[in-house]
């Protein structure tokens, strides 16, 4: 069951209504946001990147860090990979930012540094797909691109009270899109669109009184804006349990090892450990990973802290110990690289967010040791 046809719910005039009235309430009600107050294709295309999947209140601040640390496409093409990911630090799906690195690399030796204005180029940069894309050209370059982010999803389902879950119809919420876009102003049209999804058509309780769509919004009109967009059906998300090792040497360093370059953290530094298996005690689990993955034997200690952390597919729950290294040399085996650092030089390294909260906790549990 998809969409119906635009022309059976939608004639040219509900079109040019919408055209209309969206953008005359976005001259009144549009966000004062950084990136838009400059036509920079490298900040408007950071922004993009940024706000896939995270919210404006938690980009802005690393929006300003990123342009001072990477104030051009250049600066962050000839960056470090750590670097980046240092700067990325704690905002998530840490992909991203592995992606603008490379994209960057990219557009620097295919584009002469400077962002590509070509649909098929931009969709080719690691990273951006058809709705990043659009949104880049359309308000870097006022070309005239649809989008379809995760609020203009919400928006057009319930403009049309779509009868199945957008993941469904995407084809068809793309064809809408792409008709009601005001190819005359694409750059405002899109972030006006945009911005009634994020401040108006909210998920929970949207300001429907408040909207410029309202007389012709078809869920609206249902009453039916708590039940549509319609939602995935989902199976109950995995719990993992993971043992981890926070290796203190003779010397009072620490030991920790970098993930490799791909998947959910590559790239990431981290505290050394892995999957407690059914039947297996924490410190049974702890000292096998660790010599699994290093090659060394342990002591484990004392629990310094149990972190619980949520991804978009999975919950971990970290049990973390303090252990002592006792003997053998320490090799890479399932990891990049390792270092023995000190608890000072932690800053200097990207973990990720559930580490950081480690990290907090040693920070405190030597606090109190010193005063104590």
């Amino acid at each position: 069951m998809g969409l119906h046809p635009i022309p059976q719910i939608f004639d040219d005039t509900d079109v040019q209504h919408f055209r209309r009235a969206l953008l005359d309430w976005y001259v009144r009600n549009g966000r004062d946001l950084p990136w838009r107050r400059h036509r920079s294709p490298y900040r408007i295309w950071i922004s993009e990147v940024m706000l896939q999947q995270t919210q404006v209140k938690t980009v802005l601040p690393y929006f300003d860090r990123w342009l001072q640390q990477f104030p051009s496409i250049e600066a962050l093409a000839q960056a470090d990979i750590q670097q980046v990911l240092k700067a990325w630090q704690g905002l998530g799906y840490y992909a991203r930012a592995r992606n603008l690195h490379r994209a960057a690399q990219q557009i620097a030796n295919q584009h002469g540094g400077e962002f590509p204005q070509q649909y098929d180029a931009v969709v080719n940069l690691p990273g951006i797909g058809r709705s990043t894309a659009g949104g880049i050209l359309s308000a870097a370059f006022d070309i005239p691109v649809a989008i379809l982010d995760g609020n203009v999803k919400r928006v057009l389902a319930r403009l049309t009270a779509l009868p199945v879950p957008p993941s469904k119809a995407l084809k068809d919420l793309w064809s809408l899109s792409e008709t009601i876009l005001d190819r005359d102003n694409p750059r405002d049209f899109n972030q006006a669109l945009m911005d009634l999804g994020a401040t108006i058509c909210t998920p929970k309780n949207p300001a429907c009184l408040l909207c410029p769509w309202r007389e012709r919004c078809q869920v609206y009109n249902l009453d039916l804006q708590a039940e549509i967009p319609m939602r995935e059906t989902r199976n109950p998300i995995p719990h993992k349990h993971i043992g981890v090792a926070v290796i203190w040497g003779d010397d009072g360093r620490i030991l920790i090892d970098r993930r490799p370059p791909k998947g959910l953290l590559g790239g990431m530094w981290e505290f050394p450990g892995g999957k407690i298996e059914s039947g297996e005690s924490v410190t049974d689990c702890i000292r096998r990973e660790i010599k699994e993955e290093l090659d060394i034997d342990i002591e484990v200690g004392e629990h310094l802290i149990t972190v619980e952390h949520a991804y978009t597919h999975f919950k971990v729950s970290l049990n973390v110990y303090h252990c002592h290294y006792v003997s053998g040399e320490p090799k890479p085996l399932e990891c990049d690289e390792i270092r023995w650092v000190t608890l000072d030089e932690l800053d200097d390294f990207p973990f990720p967010k559930a580490n950081v909260t480690i990290i907090e906790a040693l920070r405190q549990g030597k606090r109190e040791e010193a005063m104590g």
